[in-house]
C-alpha cells in the first residue's frame, strides 16, 4: 500500500451532471448573439456601399434639382442677352437705312440745285455770246444788209407777230412726248400749234417740218422761221426763231417750253414757211 493511501483527498468531487449543461447553454447564447449581430450588419462591402449611398440620397437629390434650376436661369439670361443684342443690331441697321435715305435725298437736292445753277450760268453766258456775235455781225455787214436788219419781219409781219405772241404765252408749260397741248407739248406739236394760229398747216413731226418750206442760212433767219437740229428731212428737234438771236421751243422733260439764245444750242439749219 502506498504511503499516502491512507490520506483522504480534500478536493470536492466534480458534478458531472450540471457542468455539461451549463457549458452548452453558454455556448448557445454566444452563438445566438453572433447570429443576430451578423444578420443586422451588411453581409458584404458592396452592400455596405449601397447602404451608404442610400443614406446620402436625400442630400444628393436636392443638390441636383438646385443645379437644374441654376442652369435654367443661366439659359434664360443668355437668351435674354441675345435677344437684347439682336434688337440693338436691328435698331442700328434701321437707323443706318434712314440715314442713307436722308443722305440720298440731300444729294439729289444738291444735284438739282447745282444743275439749275449751271443752267442759269449757261443761259447768261449764251446771252453774252449772242450779244457779242450780234455786234460783230452788225459791224461787218454790208450797208444793204444794214438797211434790212435780221429782226425785221417780211411782208407778213403781222402773222409773225401773232406766231411769236402765241409761243411766248406757252413758255413754262410742260414737255410731254406725244402731247399736243394746250397744257403740254413736245417740240413738233408746239411748232404745229403755233403755225395753226395763223392758218398754216404743218406736218406733225420734226422730220417733215424741217423740209416744209425754203431752206435758209442761220445768218439770214427772221422771226417765224423754223429752226431744226439734225439734217433736213431727218431732224430730231425743232423750234421757232423769234428774233434777236433767240428761239422758243419745247426743249425736254426737265425744262419744258423755254426761250433760249441760239448760241445756247446752235441749230443745224432753218426753213422759212411764211
Amino acid at each position: 500500500m502506498s504511503q499516502t493511501a491512507h490520506i483522504p483527498s480534500h478536493r470536492k468531487p466534480r458534478r458531472a451532471g450540471r457542468n455539461p449543461l451549463l457549458r452548452t447553454g453558454v455556448a448557445g447564447g454566444v452563438l445566438s448573439t453572433l447570429a443576430v449581430t451578423a444578420a443586422a450588419a451588411p453581409a458584404s462591402a458592396e452592400e455596405r456601399r449601397t447602404a451608404a449611398d442610400t443614406a446620402e440620397m436625400p442630400v444628393i437629390v436636392p443638390d441636383a434639382a438646385t443645379g437644374a434650376l441654376r442652369a435654367a436661369d443661366a439659359n434664360r439670361t443668355v437668351a435674354t442677352r441675345y435677344e437684347t443684342e439682336a434688337a440693338r443690331a436691328l435698331a442700328a441697321e434701321q437707323a443706318m437705312d434712314r440715314a442713307g435715305e436722308l443722305a440720298e435725298k440731300k444729294k439729289a437736292e444738291a444735284e438739282r440745285r447745282a444743275a439749275e445753277a449751271a443752267e442759269a450760268e449757261r443761259e447768261r453766258a449764251a446771252r453774252e455770246r449772242a450779244a457779242r456775235d450780234s455786234r460783230r455781225t452788225s459791224l461787218s455787214a454790208a450797208p444793204a444788209e444794214n438797211a434790212a436788219p435780221a429782226t425785221s419781219a417780211p411782208a407778213g409781219s403781222g402773222n409773225a407777230a401773232t406766231l411769236v405772241n402765241f409761243l411766248r404765252a406757252q413758255v413754262g408749260k410742260a414737255y410731254v412726248l406725244g402731247a399736243t397741248g394746250p397744257s403740254a407739248y413736245d417740240c413738233s406739236s408746239l411748232t404745229q400749234a403755233a403755225f395753226r394760229q395763223i392758218g398754216v398747216s404743218l406736218p406733225r413731226t420734226s422730220q417733215p417740218q424741217s423740209t416744209a418750206g425754203t431752206q435758209v442760212s442761220l445768218s439770214n433767219v427772221r422771226p417765224g422761221d423754223i429752226l431744226y437740229w439734225g439734217s433736213a428731212g431727218n431732224a430730231y428737234h425743232v423750234a421757232v426763231y423769234i428774233g434777236n438771236g433767240r428761239f422758243i421751243g419745247a426743249q425736254n422733260p426737265s425744262t419744258g417750253v423755254v426761250e433760249r439764245d441760239m448760241s445756247y444750242d446752235m441749230p443745224t439749219g432753218a426753213v422759212r414757211v411764211l
